[in-house]
């Protein structure tokens, strides 16, 4: 794959990328009070780690595809413990009344989500202009 037809492939990746990043934000806020999981622990905040698809090359060593876009790695979970609140009316606090909560900040979420949607945006905006240029080919090859 080359040409025009790559770059469609990369802009592609990157959105289902910055896709999946929206979709575990929403989770993520979606659970910001959920203190107990199917595990029996606070719900603990998901990320999404991204990495680029490395090169491909032939069979003589030449890179045949210099970029290929962007993939998700890996979802990991932050490990970062959640707030502890005295509440001893809760019925997930413990023996002494304190109630740990997720670790999810609504702020960084929505910074998160501000970010994601940006970077959705901008390779929506690649896409299009890509589309009419591509497009713009054709009307040249009629004339």
């Amino acid at each position: 794959m080359s040409g025009i037809f790559s770059v469609f492939k990369i802009t592609a990746s990157a959105l289902t990328a910055q896709r999946l990043r929206m979709d575990l934000i929403a989770s993520n806020v979606a659970n910001a009070e959920t203190t107990r999981g199917a595990n029996g622990a606070p719900y603990q905040r998901q990320l999404a780690v991204f990495a680029a698809d490395p090169p491909r090359f032939n069979l003589l060593g030449r890179v045949e595809e210099p970029g290929r876009g962007v993939r998700v790695q890996q979802i990991v979970t932050d490990e970062t413990p959640g707030q502890r609140v005295y509440d001893p009316d809760h019925p997930d606090a413990d023996e002494n009344g304190y109630v740990t909560y997720p670790n999810v900040n609504l702020a960084t979420e929505m910074t998160d989500m501000l970010s994601a949607t940006r970077a959705y945006e901008a390779n929506v905006t690649v896409f299009n202009a890509l589309k009419s240029m591509a497009l713009r080919a054709l009307d040249i090859g009629k004339a």
